[in-house]
């Protein structure tokens, strides 16, 4: 493996035989994230998913190398029974940057955030990242002062991020000029409009756009002559036939931030009280939406990997 970790962390990671492989023999590897396993999805809708999306970029000639904390040790890549024990674990921790060496420290499951995927994929070698959507700013911040720790990971390890844009809970305008403030490059893939997570459209225009992996892959390859230069997010649109249309998704998700205020949840916990509340509004159409993005960025977040060995 030409990749060098450093040698505080080499006893700390733990490769998959699959994914060890494939980087030893230069082969494209796409990270995943752990937290739609743990917390983002019901069982087994979960386990479901998560084999789905690894199949997505087997299919596109990438390996899966899915992130998470467990047994003390950062986990790139599972075993179909590590992927079942995390899916069936209790009180996992939800890790972003603060909370990684804790979870190692103490042991304890932690399923990994964009924020903490970042981190992992970077030691490991891995450089690009498929999610669902980023943390970003969230409405009201003003006050709260609550934003993801995802926007100064972006801003500080050099991952290529695929998504589907910010959360469209989030207050979208603020979340890019923070992005932009810190350096990130924000890239539309296939439109000039910024897209919204479930739908294609969030009304704000895109700050690049480019039409192929070929070209994210040039990006990507020149900011790699710049040693300080982060990360790269590259929002790519939920397929039309599975969208939720922004106008309709605005009511839902005015009424279960509403929902989230009137019970008081407050910080980490927002997000999936959120979703979950939207869940229900939509009947269930927003799971499936969630499903279909995931898997159109793995999709891509593979081709994107390919131009880069």
């Amino acid at each position: 493996m030409t990749h060098m970790i450093p040698s505080t962390l080499k006893n700390l990671i733990v490769y998959g035989p699959e994914v060890q492989s494939a980087l030893d023999a230069g082969q494209p590897v796409v990270a995943l994230e752990s937290t739609i396993i743990t917390h983002g999805m019901p069982f087994p809708k979960n386990v479901e998913t998560a084999r789905q999306v690894e199949a997505d970029i087997r299919a596109e000639g990438a390996i899966p190398a899915t992130i998470a904390l467990m047994d003390g040790k950062i986990m790139v890549g599972l075993s179909d029974t590590d992927l079942d024990r995390l899916a069936r674990a209790e009180d996992v921790m939800k890790c972003s940057r603060a909370d990684l060496t804790f979870a190692l420290a103490t042991g304890r499951y932690g399923a990994t955030t964009v924020a903490a995927t970042m981190m992992a994929a970077h030691v490991a070698g891995i450089k690009v990242f498929a999610t669902g959507g980023i943390g970003g700013v969230h409405k009201g911040a003003e006050d709260t002062f609550d934003v993801s720790a995802d926007l100064d990971e972006l801003g500080r390890t050099p991952v290529c991020v695929v998504s589907a844009g910010a959360k469209a809970l989030l207050d979208i305008p603020k979340t890019l000029e923070v992005l932009e403030t810190k350096g990130v490059p924000v890239i539309a893939y296939g439109t000039e409009e910024l897209p919204a997570f479930w739908s294609r459209e969030s009304g704000l225009k895109a700050p690049y756009t480019l039409h192929s992996a070929q070209e994210i892959g040039d990006v990507l390859k020149m900011r790699r002559n710049f040693a300080d230069h982060g990360g790269v997010l590259v929002t790519n649109p939920v397929p039309a036939a599975d969208e939720i249309p922004q106008a309709e998704m605005a009511g839902h998700i005015a009424r279960a931030i509403t929902m989230a205020n009137e019970n008081n949840v407050t910080g980490k916990d927002v997000t999936p009280f959120v979703l979950g509340a939207i869940l229900d509004l939509t009947g269930g159409r927003s799971l499936d939406t969630n499903i279909a993005l995931v898997r159109n960025n793995a999709r891509l977040a593979a081709k994107i990997a390919a131009e880069l060995v």
